[in-house]
C-alpha cells in the first residue's frame, strides 16, 4: 500500500486571510484522509488554528512586515525540512510564502504563477494559474488545490474555536448582552469615520444597546479609540492588552459584531457570532463574511484608487454609510422579523 501523504499548508498574511484558508485545509483532509496535515503560519494567526480536527499540526514564526528574521526563524524551518514533506502549498501568494515553500523543501511545491522577486518561479515545481478576484477567497484557495484533483466550492460557513479555558476571563472583560464595536481596520480607507461611530454610539445606547469598543492593534486605531472616547467619555473600551486568545474568547460572547471589513469580522462570523459588516473600497464579493447570520452595508461609489493605503476622494465612500442605517441593521440582526 502506498504510504500515506505528508502535506504541508503555508499562509503568511493577515489573520482574516488564515481563517479563510480553513475550508480549503479541509478539502485537503477530504480528498486525503489518510494524510499527514500541517499548517504553517505567524504566529499571530496561530490561535486561529486552533483545535481543527483536519490538521495533525500547526508550526509558526514571527512575522515582521518588512524582514524576513531568518536567523531567528531558522531552528523552525529545519525542524520542518527534517520532517521531509511530500507536497507543500502556498495559499498567500506572496514573495515570502514562496520562500518558506523552497526553505520547507517538499519534493511538490504548489503556489500560484504571479509576478515576484527575480527567482519566485524557483521555487515552486507545480503551478496554477492567477485566479479570478470577483470569487469568495475561500472558493480561491481551494482553486489553487485545482491540480491535486480538488473541485473547489463556495463554503456556507467557517468555524473557528475559542480557548475555552478562557471563559472566565472573557466573563469579567465583556458584560452579558453586549455588542462589540471594531473601530479601527487594517488600512484607513475601510474605516468608518469617528464621527459616524460617535452617532451610532450615542443611537445605540438610547435604544438600550450596551456597547463595547476595542482598541485595535496599531496606533493609529488606538489613536480612532481614543478620538471617541474624547467624543463620548461614557464609551466601554476592552484593555489594550487583550491578545488575540483572549479577544476570541471575548468575541465569543458577544451580542453581535459591528465592524468594517477587518479580520475581526471573520473571527466573529467563524465564532457564530452575528455580524453587521460595513463595506466601502473592499471586494464584497471576495472578502464577504462567510456566514448567513451578518448584514452587510455599502457605502457610496469611490472614485478613489483602491490600491491605496488611504482614500483620497473629497467624498469617501464609507461615509456614505448612515449611524441610522447600521442601527437599523444591528436591530434587525438582533430582533429578526
Amino acid at each position: 500500500m502506498a504510504k500515506p501523504l505528508k502535506i504541508l499548508a503555508i499562509q503568511f498574511k493577515s489573520l482574516g486571510d488564515t481563517v479563510l484558508v480553513i475550508p480549503a485545509l479541509e478539502a485537503i483532509r477530504q480528498h486525503f484522509p489518510d494524510c499527514t496535515l500541517h499548517a504553517f503560519v505567524s504566529e499571530a494567526a496561530a490561535p486561529l488554528l486552533r483545535d481543527q480536527p483536519c490538521l495533525t499540526r500547526v508550526w509558526s514564526i514571527a512575522r515582521v512586515h518588512g524582514r524576513a528574521r531568518f536567523k531567528q526563524n531558522w531552528p523552525v524551518i529545519r525542524a520542518l525540512r527534517a520532517e521531509r514533506f511530500d507536497r507543500s502549498v502556498d495559499f498567500g501568494g506572496n514573495d515570502r510564502g514562496a520562500i518558506l515553500s523552497l526553505l520547507c523543501g517538499a519534493r511538490q511545491r504548489l503556489g500560484v504563477e504571479r509576478p515576484g522577486f527575480l527567482g519566485r518561479r524557483l521555487c515552486f515545481n507545480q503551478f496554477v494559474q492567477p485566479l479570478p478576484i470577483k470569487q469568495p477567497e475561500a472558493w480561491r484557495s481551494m482553486a489553487i488545490l485545482s491540480p491535486w484533483g480538488i473541485t473547489p466550492r463556495v463554503p456556507r460557513e467557517i468555524r473557528i474555536h475559542a480557548d475555552p479555558a478562557l471563559d472566565a476571563a472573557a466573563a469579567a472583560l465583556l458584560p452579558e448582552e453586549a455588542v462589540v464595536c471594531h473601530i479601527g481596520a487594517g488600512m484607513s480607507r475601510k474605516q468608518w469615520p469617528v464621527s459616524h461611530w460617535t452617532a451610532f454610539c450615542k443611537m445605540a445606547v438610547a435604544a438600550n444597546y450596551r456597547l463595547v469598543f476595542t482598541p485595535g492593534a496599531n496606533s493609529r486605531e488606538q489613536a480612532l479609540t481614543a478620538e471617541l472616547k474624547a467624543r463620548v467619555p461614557e464609551v466601554a473600551v476592552l484593555p489594550e492588552t487583550t491578545n488575540l486568545p483572549q479577544f476570541l474568547a471575548v468575541l465569543k460572547r458577544a451580542r453581535a459584531l459591528v465592524t468594517s471589513d477587518t479580520g475581526p469580522m471573520h473571527f466573529a462570523a467563524g465564532l457564530g457570532v452575528p455580524v453587521v459588516a460595513l463595506f466601502g473600497p473592499s471586494n464584497l464579493a471576495q472578502w464577504g463574511p462567510v456566514t448567513e447570520n451578518c448584514r452587510v452595508l455599502m457605502g457610496d461609489l469611490c472614485h478613489c484608487d483602491r490600491n491605496l493605503h488611504d482614500c483620497q476622494s473629497a467624498n469617501p465612500c464609507m461615509a456614505g454609510i448612515s449611524p441610522e442605517k447600521v442601527l437599523e441593521n444591528l436591530q434587525n440582526i438582533l430582533n429578526p422579523a
